[in-house]
């Protein structure tokens, strides 16, 4: 017998230890574990992709809407660059047909023959006013430039003559051409004497 045990114990140094054999339970717990893993993985992986379709449907949506407005804003841009290029072309329209009257008024004294040289007068002054009426119903005004204080932003000195007296040193002596104001803007200077 004890030759056996030691033919059992030289054995067992000798070959290596044999694996034990699962149990049948342990298999069947396995296979519980990998079943649950992947029903937990495959509802996670459903998760993910109802998230990845509906960021899909949310960007495309958003890019619609980018298009529209891109759209609607190039509708815009070229609308408002036709009624400029039409205010533009059409801005003097409204001027234009304000002097009409005024040149009809000129052909009426024109076609007057055997008019008196006051009745003439009295006729260009008539259209002189008219003129200067419509002038300033659209917000052009003429300076007084004579006597005021020399202003290089409202006058254009052309002269300098030597002043009278000494307070008209440095002011406008003579005014050779009106010059005219729009909406407290200079449309034309005036061309002035200045006195030195």
């Amino acid at each position: 017998m004890s030759k056996n045990k030691h033919n059992m114990n030289k054995q067992a140094k000798d070959t290596p230890a044999q694996e034990e054999a699962p149990e049948i339970m342990d298999v069947l717990d396995n296979e519980g574990v990998d079943a649950n893993t992947e029903t937990a993985e495959e509802a996670e992986n459903a998760d993910l992709q109802n998230q990845l379709e509906a960021a899909r449907a949310e960007i495309e949506k958003e890019k619609k809407e980018y298009l529209f407005l891109m759209a609607d804003f190039d509708n815009y841009r070229k609308r408002v660059t036709r009624e400029k290029a039409d205010l533009m072309k059409n801005a003097g329209e409204r001027v234009l047909l304000g002097l009409l009257p005024i040149l009809d008024d000129f052909e009426r004294g024109l076609a007057a023959t055997g008019e008196t040289a006051d009745a003439v007068r009295q006729g260009m002054e008539l259209i002189y006013n008219k003129l200067v009426k419509y002038l300033e119903s659209n917000g052009v005004k003429a300076m007084d430039s004579t006597g005021q204080p020399f202003d290089a932003d409202l006058h254009e000195a052309i002269a300098t003559i030597p002043a009278p007296t000494e307070d008209l040193k440095g002011k406008v002596i003579d005014t050779t051409q009106k010059g005219y104001m729009i909406n407290d803007k200079v449309l034309r200077h005036a061309k002035v004497a200045v006195g030195e």
